[in-house]
């Protein structure tokens, strides 16, 4: 039988419900424990809350300023500022979008002509592969290898053509937790620089590293005028529903993916970008904190898998943990989380949804650590049936 979507341009052809979809619904027809899909099971802190509630309460519910409201850039420049030692003009190098994943779509779609080609590394978070396409670009990879995902940079050379038109860097990096080293991002700035490369960096894990620290390819020497940077709150500040995200980029650039987002969701969330502006604004301790806590939910996770005897990757950062599964005599990652819910009411995510060479991914499997820490102890005893 056919895969084959009906209607669907053939750019996107393959693209069709995510794995994360198919795994929530798994979670829900068999009442398990999801740890698939990367979501906290937990608001934020209540003074976000409560400034939404304000803004809502203050009339704040029309259409804001098409690049985001005053508030929020300039809360934004602050951020970048303060803890980075980037400067941004709040009027000119910083839009407001539906998001990070707006603002990578809209990044690509603005920057890449038919034919161009994008780097990435994988494995990659899937939206890359199909913002890419919808562009009517070319993917190409790199692979980061286990245990610590380590990459070669002569595999990365390899990889540039003349047709070569955007980096795209995910650090701290979903599926894996990797953090990229001072090292490994000098070189792959001295690359871009090299072939002339724009850069697009996903940085909406910033805050929430627990060994090493982010740097943004943008503090290194060339790169400041040829990245895009993006982050979002909902990630850091655990209000993924808020879809508040933001660009940080020279005039040229911004202007460009400023063209392309306004057509896309023209704007959004009036009220929330009042409680981010709000949220960026916290003192220092209080963010620290949001990534401590977290860190000591990782640590409760990768324990526990590992005394179920999977073969854990600690990572570095962000919401999640890599395992294999070839120390529990499995090695087919996508039919193990298949049948996962049933075995002992656990979802996971197979990691080979992510990687372009399926051979490398096939026994890998992720799993969430942003859930409640009761939460994580039922699915650790499920597991430990296993």
């Amino acid at each position: 039988m056919s895969d084959r979507v009906p209607y669907l341009t053939s750019r996107l052809q393959g693209f069709g419900t995510t794995i994360f979809a198919e795994m929530s619904a798994l979670a829900q027809r068999t009442g398990s424990v999801n740890l698939g899909q990367g979501f906290p099971d937990t608001d934020g802190p209540g003074v976000i809350a409560e400034a939404a509630i304000a803004a809502i309460r203050a009339g704040h519910n029309q259409y804001p300023p098409g690049i985001g409201i005053p508030e929020l850039r300039h809360a934004i420049a602050d951020h970048q500022r303060h803890w980075y030692g980037l400067d941004f003009d709040p009027d000119t190098e910083v839009l407001v979008t539906a998001g990070a994943t707006e603002a990578i779509a809209a990044s690509l779609l603005a920057l890449c002509e038919e034919g161009d080609e994008v780097v990435t590394f994988e494995p990659y978070y899937d939206s890359y592969a199909a913002c890419t396409a919808m562009a009517g670009a070319q993917r190409k990879v790199v692979t980061l290898h286990p245990p610590d995902y380590h990459f070669d940079p002569a595999a990365l050379r390899a990889v540039l053509t003349p047709r070569a038109r955007l980096l795209l860097l995910n650090s701290p990096h979903n599926p894996t937790g990797k953090v990229f080293s001072r090292s490994e991002l000098t070189t792959i700035a001295e690359i871009c620089c090299e072939h002339d490369l724009v850069a697009v960096t996903d940085e909406v894990y910033e805050h929430l590293v627990f060994d090493g620290e982010h740097l943004p390819l943008a503090t290194f020497p060339g790169m400041r005028d040829r990245t895009v940077t993006i982050s979002s709150a909902g990630k850091t500040f655990s209000f993924t529903g808020w879809k508040i995200g933001w660009v940080c980029a020279s005039p040229p650039l911004l202007n460009a993916v400023r063209t392309v987002k306004q057509f896309l969701t023209y704007v959004n969330g009036a009220p929330f970008q009042y409680a981010i502006a709000t949220a960026l604004a916290l003192p220092d301790a209080m963010i620290v904190a949001l990534g401590t806590d977290l860190a000591r939910r990782r640590d409760q996770l990768c324990d526990g898998l590992a005394a179920a005897g999977f073969t854990v990757f600690r990572p570095a950062g962000t919401y999640f943990v890599t395992t294999d599964i070839r120390s529990l005599g499995e090695d087919d990652g996508m039919a193990f989380c298949r049948a996962l819910p049933d075995r002992c009411g656990v979802v996971a995510v197979p990691n080979v949804v992510f990687y372009d060479d399926e051979e490398a991914g096939r026994s890998l499997v992720r799993f969430t650590f942003c859930k409640r820490p009761e939460v994580l102890d039922e699915a650790i005893r499920r597991l430990a049936s296993l």
